[in-house]
């Protein structure tokens, strides 16, 4: 073969349909075979729906957005679990991605990951402030909070600091205010009452202020490792600890499982969707005695925990 002859551009053009097909039908396989989402069963970046902007109260009709469910398909041979109609788990299926290729910015703006960085799968549309406070823990309270506010259980919505008072909505919404001194919480009637979208996300950064990964790793909901399903979350307590969301799970015939995770991290920064780093699959196997993830330390099943 000559030297021009080497350098000529490959086109599919150039051959065959049938062998086209087959060599994009086999593409797709090894995809999804990593569970990676091929241009199928990725979703393009559209408004969200009535619905959506419902579900997912924070989101404006501005943003261009894809389901979870839709832009990250199961592995080869993996359905997902069922999950109860309205729960949190259903919830997060929906939750709105940012297109494909978006990086990770934290608080001021600045870039933590680059949008094609191999441990990371998607990034949530989701606001994090100005303010260095929604990070790991508090992106799992703030998901499971907005859960709770749009599906019209707002009074259930409570979270603990970390010197394990209860910061209640309901509360917060007739007015009570915290006085803190150390370690002591009183709260008093300080403030006009309130209970719209603005107050509660000032409850909310009240929350992210005084809890972290100890008021978590302290929840009551303690499933075990077969139990696990979306909605549970991974969580190691300390100064600093770390928490990964359980955003959705899948198994196969055989009975192997496989999760995906989100995480929140220092500095507050974007939500978003872990990929192993390895293959760049999304989907980390719940085989092991632990779960590896590429930012943290392994988490033994005993840390597994859900919301009451």
């Amino acid at each position: 073969m000559s030297e021009s002859a080497s350098r000529r551009p490959f086109r599919l053009a150039s051959l065959p349909l049938a062998v086209v097909a087959g060599l994009l039908l086999v593409s797709a396989s090894a995809a999804r075979a990593l569970g990676a989402p091929t241009e199928a069963d990725a979703a393009e970046p559209r408004a969200p729906t009535k619905d959506e902007l419902a579900r997912y109260a924070w989101l404006s009709k501005d943003a261009r957005v894809r389901a979870l469910s839709d832009a990250i398909a199961p592995p080869e041979g993996f359905t997902r679990v069922a999950v109860e109609a309205g729960s949190f788990g259903a919830w997060l299926r929906g939750l709105p991605l940012r297109a494909r290729g978006t990086p990770v910015l934290h608080h001021r703006g600045a870039q933590v990951l680059a949008g094609d960085d191999s441990r990371l799968a998607a990034v949530a549309e989701l606001d994090i402030g100005t303010a260095n406070l929604q990070q790991c823990a508090d992106s799992v309270i703030r998901l499971h909070a907005e859960w709770l506010w749009s599906s019209k259980q707002r009074e259930r919505i409570a979270y603990r600091f970390t010197s394990g008072h209860l910061a209640s909505w309901p509360k917060y919404a007739e007015g009570d205010r915290p006085r803190i001194a150390g370690s002591k919480v009183t709260w008093a009637r300080s403030a006009a009452a309130d209970d719209s979208r603005k107050a509660f996300r000032a409850y909310l950064d009240l929350v992210f202020t005084y809890a972290g990964t100890l008021s978590l790793d302290g929840a009551r909901g303690r499933p075990s490792r077969e139990e696990v399903r979306p909605g549970d979350f991974l969580v190691l307590g300390g100064s600093p600890g770390h928490a990964v969301l359980v955003l959705d799970v899948a198994t196969n015939a055989a009975g192997e499982r496989v999760a995906l995770l989100g995480q929140g991290f220092m500095p507050a920064q974007d939500f978003h969707v872990l990929a192993s780093g390895e293959d760049a699959s999304p989907w980390f196997s719940l085989g092991a005695d632990a779960v590896a993830t590429p930012f943290w330390k392994p988490f033994p099943w005993t840390s597994l925990r859900r919301f009451p």
